[in-house]
């Protein structure tokens, strides 16, 4: 008869890790899939090694526990199969899938007769969990690089190549928000800010300013939105004109603890305020306007324009000749004479501005 005390928890184990390799290479696990089949995998390797090791202790047991132990196995894998089958069109392509479960049988089968058939040099049950460790590992981190590859139809269509478009430049407001550094440490901010609100139409930017990669998924599933993988230093834009207006929760599936909100509103028609740079504004004298008018009063959402009626050309730049951080709110460049230069104010506050060309020209915008 076979060794029950290791058969029962390795068909467990191998019930369940068979279980969700099927669920991660048929395509339902869409978040962590590599993490998914890793494990998967590694929980099917252990269970295998007990499998073996009481096959190989007792023979094949031919009792009615292990027929109805058998039945159970195959019915968790056949009733998963086909339920993933019929939620998916594509699935993982079979020699690979085939692959990767010898890649895991076999070695588990070898550990456990290796074991079984040196008990004068280790102690069976050693061997088994260090050899298992040791593969485990190395699975761990093979699946968890290579993942799956090819994929074919289960409605195959005539595939074509498309040939790569130059991206268009967003003429739409975009929104900036930031991963701030160290947003991985749980407690810290993770999004600033951490809820914003656009009019539909307009783009989000999420810049990762921190040292390690996150995401922006729509919560949960991340089936309205997702990023994928945004690297440090990298950027992540959203075109609010394909979502309804409504709020929507998203998260970081790296760091599910960090999460945030996007407000949408219904597109209204924009809200226009002007500035003039007047004739002569370059030159520093008493009674001269500099801006006209030099200080204004906006609503959130307002955008402003700045037209250069001078015969020299100015810049607006956000902050102070003094400051440190001037221009990174907004800064226009180089305005020419007859030229503009808008920006949208999209939060309250206070915002002083001036010119980099001829310090002496200030202004303000004060936006409740």
């Amino acid at each position: 008869m076979s060794d029950w005390d290791l058969m029962m928890p390795g068909m467990g184990l191998t019930a369940i890790g068979l279980a969700g390799v099927i669920l991660s290479y048929m395509g339902i696990a869409n978040t962590f899939l590599t993490g998914m089949q890793a494990l998967s995998g590694l929980t099917m390797f252990v269970g295998l090694v007990f499998l073996a090791a009481g096959i190989l202790n007792g023979g094949v047991s031919t009792s009615g526990r292990a027929k109805a132990t058998t039945l159970v196995i195959f019915g968790i894998a056949g009733s998963v199969g086909a339920y993933a089958l019929s939620l998916n069109s594509v699935v993982t392509s079979l020699p690979r899938f085939v692959g990767a479960l010898l890649v895991i049988l076999v070695p588990s089968i070898v550990i456990a007769f290796a074991s079984m058939k040196m008990p004068h040099y280790f102690k069976p049950i050693t061997i088994i969990f260090l050899a298992a460790m040791a593969v485990g590992i190395g699975s761990y981190t093979a699946l968890g690089f290579i993942g799956p590859g090819a994929e074919f139809s289960l409605h195959p269509q005539n595939v074509t190549t498309a040939k790569p478009v130059a991206l268009p430049i967003p003429t739409a407001p975009i929104i900036p928000v930031e991963i701030p550094l160290n947003a991985s440490v749980q407690g810290n901010p993770s999004f600033n800010p951490a809820t914003v609100s656009v009019p539909k139409g307009d783009i989000i930017e999420w810049t990762n300013n921190d040292k390690v990669p996150h995401t922006v998924t729509s919560a949960p599933d991340g089936s309205i939105f997702d990023s994928n993988i945004i690297s440090a230093g990298k950027s992540y834009r959203l075109d609010t004109s394909k979502l309804d207006a409504k709020e929507y929760d998203y998260l970081c599936t790296v760091h599910p603890f960090m999460t945030g909100k996007i407000v949408i509103t219904e597109a209204t028609k924009p809200v226009i305020a002007n500035v003039t740079i007047p004739s002569g504004a370059s030159t520093q004298k008493e009674g001269q306007k500099y801006f006209d008018s030099q200080e204004i009063d906006v609503k959130i959402g307002t955008t402003v324009v700045w037209t250069n009626d001078d015969s020299a050309s100015h810049t607006v730049t956000s902050g102070k000749s003094t400051d440190n951080q001037t221009g990174t709110i907004f800064d226009s460049g180089m305005i020419k004479s007859s030229k503009t230069f808008e920006h949208r104010f999209d939060s309250a506050g206070s915002f002083d501005y001036y010119c980099q060309v001829h310090p002496w020209m200030t202004g303000k915008v004060t936006v409740g």
